[in-house]
């Protein structure tokens, strides 16, 4: 039984009082999974308050889809499953998801999911950074695992989809997590601790997705989608 993962109208946060609702725009984020400890961590970070979407809340890293992701060159591509299932329902090409998540990721928390390579001197919009490392994005360890988009009473609205990958193989190397404009507070936390902190509604249902795919490994779990219809919320599984 799938739990309810939408917020309501009267939590606090700013809502649509008149006008048309804003078309949704694609998102990536990526739920990083760490197996060094006793328990199994998460990396999440805390939305300044100052943000128009989610302030104060602690989420993973993510943000939205830029137009030269899709294009970005990479180490590995996504698994073909993985792949598959983000073409239901949706336009964009799969792999732009994937690369949004890892650059997004860097830039909030200086991780690297990717592996050394001679990258050429010249880089697309916003991967200049990334790429000045000498380092291509690595898409093969990231499983989609959801895809959710914002309730229409939100002035901001995303169409984002929820990727895991197991920090061990995905990260280039074991820096630690620094804190930057968009996220601070940035920690390793097990799934226990991070239910108790300050969360969207669709981050605490995506801990509970996680925590299922920890307790089951190997089992097969369809990414669930969530949005709202005419009739209401709908949450299903891909």
């Amino acid at each position: 039984m799938l739990k309810r993962a939408f917020d309501k109208e009267e939590d606090g946060d700013v809502l649509i009082t008149g006008g048309r609702s804003p078309r949704p725009r694609d998102a990536a984020t990526l739920i990083l999974v760490r197996r060094d400890g006793v328990q199994p961590r998460v990396l999440m970070g805390k939305r300044a308050g100052g943000s128009a979407f989610m302030p104060d809340k602690y989420v993973f890293p993510g943000g939205r889809v830029d137009p030269h992701d899709g294009k970005a060159v990479a180490w590995e591509e996504l698994r073909p499953d993985v792949e598959a299932k983000l073409r239901i329902q949706s336009r964009r090409n799969p792999r732009a998801f994937a690369l949004t998540a890892i650059r997004e990721t860097f830039e909030e928390t200086g991780l690297i999911v990717g592996r050394s390579a001679e990258m050429p001197p010249a880089s697309l919009a916003g991967w200049e950074d990334f790429h000045a490392l000498d380092v291509a994005p690595d898409l093969s360890p990231l499983v989609f695992i959801g895809r959710a988009v914002t309730p229409p009473y939100r002035p901001r609205r995303f169409d984002a989809r929820f990727f895991m990958a197991e920090a061990e193989l995905a990260l280039i190397d074991e820096r630690p997590p620094v804190d930057g404009a968009e996220l601070s507070d940035l920690q390793w936390v097990t799934l226990a601790d991070a239910i108790k902190l300050d969360l969207p509604s669709v981050t605490r249902f995506m801990l509970g997705e996680i925590g299922e795919r920890l307790a089951r490994p190997g089992g097969a779990l369809d990414p669930p989608f969530l949005r709202w219809t005419r009739t209401g919320h709908v949450t299903d599984r891909l």
